[in-house]
């Protein structure tokens, strides 16, 4: 699956670094953002804005997603997955 974060409805509670800090990081703004290895997603507007999740992520992203206070987690399949 792929996921991304809609930064206008995230609240700055980082529950999701608490799930899977593996996927998720908070930057100087206060804000949480999704990483794929060393590169952090800054737009979700366009496709490379979503960040791959390792499939051993996946039930701590989910979980996290359920979790947030802001709904701003999204989570896309990949094509594989439908």
């Amino acid at each position: 699956m792929r996921v991304w974060i809609d930064h206008d409805l995230c609240t700055g509670d980082h529950l999701c670094l608490d799930h899977c800090p593996e996927v998720f990081v908070a930057l100087e703004d206060g804000i949480a953002y999704v990483r794929d290895a060393d590169t952090i997603f800054h737009d979700p507007e366009y496709d490379g804005g979503m960040a791959a999740v390792p499939a051993r992520f996946d039930q701590k992203v989910v979980n996290a997603a359920w979790d947030c206070p802001g709904e701003c987690i999204f989570l896309e399949p990949d094509e594989g997955d439908l």
